[in-house]
């Protein structure tokens, strides 16, 4: 078990990504806090399956309390902190004339803020610790580039792969990798809503965005959330120890940088 008695914080772990990560490190050996914005005990059951050591918390990390509590609780009931997934999101589209405050707010909260000061107190509880740790941001193919529909996550996206860098030159002293993940499109629940928003603004039936994307991947198909654990195994493990402010790409082939 390559994170036996590791203690690993996930967000955005109710769904998807998230879901599918947690359940590989507890596989292999972690204890695992999962956070979501959703109820505590359905989140909990998705993992009950697979090991006991799991403490789920209800929680935003755009609240400064809460992104305390996310801390507080993980090392009362583990002990200390080793990994963080830091992986909650939110996604938006819509014509670059018709964005608004509300949005980019609501975007940048989660996306940036939230992804930033999380990052910012379980490194501070990790220096603490004086035993290194692993950072592993969720940014995105969108990250890498512009896109015409998209000008708000695309934004957020970048930032995470900058704040990425920054933190693992300030950290790196510590002994604390930080690297990220920028996915490529991803058949998760989200999908099903970002390809209605293709079908009101690119005036397409339902189903057909996904199936484009899905066929233009190199691989010839949309990841799966399965198709992710492995690259964050990797960067939570000591595999990557020599590795830092990198983001791989898990994308099928979709961009090469």
């Amino acid at each position: 078990m390559r994170l036996r008695d590791k203690v690993a914080i996930i967000t955005g772990a109710a769904s998807g990504i998230g879901c599918a990560v947690a359940r590989r490190y507890l596989e292999e050996g972690a204890q695992v806090v999962v956070v979501d914005v959703k109820d505590e005990h359905d989140m909990a059951q998705r993992f009950a399956d697979v090991s006991a050591s799991v403490l789920a918390l209800k929680a935003d990390v755009t609240r400064r309390e809460d992104i305390e509590r996310i801390v507080t609780r993980t090392v009362e009931r583990f002990g200390g902190i080793d990994i963080l997934f830091n992986n909650a999101a939110l996604f938006d589209m819509r014509p670059i004339l018709d964005e608004s405050w509300d949005i980019y707010d609501r975007l940048f909260a989660v996306n940036v803020k939230g992804m930033f000061f999380l990052m910012q107190a379980v490194a501070k509880r990790m220096v603490e610790q004086g035993r290194g740790g692993k950072i592993i941001n969720m940014s995105s193919q969108a990250g890498r580039r512009g896109e015409a529909l998209v000008s708000h996550y695309c934004a957020t996206k970048a930032a995470v792969i900058s704040y990425t860098q920054s933190a693992a030159l300030a950290l790196a002293k510590e002994r604390i990798n930080v690297n990220g993940i920028a996915p490529g499109v991803v058949d998760t629940p989200m999908w099903n809503e970002v390809d209605a928003l293709f079908a009101r603004y690119e005036n397409r039936p339902l189903g057909e965005k996904k199936r484009l994307v899905g066929e233009e991947v190199p691989l010839g198909r949309m990841g799966l959330p399965v198709d992710l654990t492995g690259a964050a195994l990797f960067l939570a493990s000591s595999d990557s120890d020599y590795i830092t402010a990198q983001t791989i790409n898990v994308d099928g082939g979709n961009w090469m940088s």
